[in-house]
């Protein structure tokens, strides 16, 4: 399905972005852990705020498409992606073409991203490592670039249904009515018992996710950094709710924007595809 949004750049301002809770700005050690929490309780208002939060991530999964988001073997995207310091564009916005594949059974979360018209720069991501392939050869990815991926992926959409709900002592918070970008939200906070934490804000009418929101410790200045991702111009593709327009903020700048032009689920990818050891011009044209 070819579907060409309109390329808008998404305005960060003071008055669209929702602060984020007193207990997600504290230190880590300042957290309440979750077993703490459980024992004091959840109630607000005479809300069960596991029980409610814990229906919204499921009225979340069935508004994205139920069964075909969960079941999702593959995941193949072509768009343009703009990056910015500062909240300034970058280097205008070259194409992107990635290639991902789910994790199951047999297999970990694995995923190859192709820059340029030529596709001559590639970065694969796969069982905690990053690496770039050029027709130079292969080398590492910075450390810090590839733990901020994989930081992201910990606390994805993905990782908080399939990961973070069925750890023990998880504690779901509902925190209440929030906005995104002038549309009203619910807002659900997950709280893990090693004190990390993910909040997802919903729509409020169509229960579709509109914002993800964590914190991690930045040891270098000694404080937190925050990382944001909101959902936008949702399209139905192959029965699943696809986002064509996602926004990454870090500390309240905009970095990143993806623009999809083409999605796939569910094509076949060559296990070749997500191995770092072959050379770049060993592998064969991809099919798009």
């Amino acid at each position: 399905m070819k579907v060409v949004p309109k390329l808008v750049v998404l305005a960060l301002t003071a008055a669209t972005i929702t602060a984020m809770p007193t207990r997600l700005q504290a230190q880590a050690s300042e957290i309440p852990s979750a077993q703490t929490a459980a024992q004091n309780g959840s109630q607000t208002n005479g809300v069960d705020q596991d029980k409610r939060g814990r229906i919204l991530l499921d009225q979340m999964v069935a508004a994205l498409g139920g069964d075909a988001w969960l079941n999702r073997r593959t995941a193949v995207f072509h768009g343009n992606t703009a990056a910015f310091f500062r909240g300034q564009p970058n280097l205008g916005s070259p194409p992107f073409w990635d290639f991902k594949q789910f994790a199951d059974a047999t297999h970990p979360e694995a995923d190859r991203i192709e820059y340029t018209k030529k596709r001559d720069i590639v970065q694969i991501y796969t069982a905690g490592n990053g690496y770039e392939i050029t027709y130079k050869g292969n080398k590492p990815l910075p450390a810090d670039q590839v733990k901020d991926y994989f930081l992201r992926q910990r606390h994805s959409l993905e990782s908080i249904i399939n990961v973070w709900l069925k750890q023990p002592g998880i504690v779901v918070l509902y925190e209440g009515a929030s906005q995104v970008e002038r549309r009203q939200a619910e807002k659900v906070t997950l709280l893990g018992a090693d004190n990390d934490a993910v909040t997802v804000e919903l729509d409020a009418s169509s229960h579709l996710p509109l914002r993800r929101t964590f914190e991690s410790r930045n040891v270098q200045f000694k404080d937190h950094d925050e990382d944001v991702e909101q959902y936008d111009d949702y399209h139905l593709i192959q029965g699943v709710m696809t986002p064509l327009t996602i926004s990454r903020y870090k500390n309240g700048d905009l970095a990143n924007q993806r623009f999809y032009l083409d999605v796939k689920y569910n094509e076949a990818i060559e296990p070749t595809m997500f191995n770092t050891d072959l050379p770049l011009k060993a592998k064969g044209k991809t099919k798009n």
